[in-house]
């Protein structure tokens, strides 16, 4: 139950910051917070993964700011979004050494449901605001916040 949960938390990230999700986790797998060694996925916590996912989570957070940015709704970019909630409640599934199904199912749910509603969201602040920026800064601060506490959470029940 409680995979499945995170699984959802991370899915709703990806479906705001797609690339977010999967480089906290990579940090948290590399840290030894959570254990994917002898997975598929103990990649994640390698030498390079991290670091190539930070790289693209911080190129998706610049990007975003710019006028010309593609929309997430579009299939190429919300179906990024959805692969990425898939793979991040697969890994805690495998962390947390219960079955990957559903926890990936529900990371693709949840994020297909946070693409919608952080664009949603965030056109609503960037009304209330005035202006995009500020917005896009809040929606970057609340993902990286959720991805964050996620891992906490599942870093201090794996011990």
């Amino acid at each position: 139950m409680i995979a499945t949960v995170a699984a959802c938390l991370l899915g709703l990230v990806a479906g705001a910051r797609t690339f977010t999700a999967p480089a906290v986790l990579a940090w948290a797998t590399r840290s030894g917070a959570l254990d994917l060694q002898g997975t598929a996925l103990e990649w994640l916590g390698g030498a390079w993964a991290p670091w190539v996912l930070t790289l693209l989570a911080l190129a998706e957070l610049a990007g975003d700011k710019s006028p010309r940015a593609p929309s997430r709704k579009t299939l190429p970019a919300a179906g990024a979004r959805v692969l990425s909630g898939a793979f991040c409640g697969g890994a805690v599934a495998l962390a947390m050494e219960v079955a990957w199904l559903l926890p990936a199912l529900a990371g693709a749910i949840a994020a297909a449901l946070g693409t919608r509603g952080g664009y949603r969201l965030r056109m609503g602040l960037a009304t209330r605001l005035g202006k995009d920026w500020p917005a896009a800064l809040l929606e970057d601060a609340a993902a990286i916040g959720l991805a964050l506490g996620t891992v906490a959470l599942l870093a201090g029940g794996q011990d």
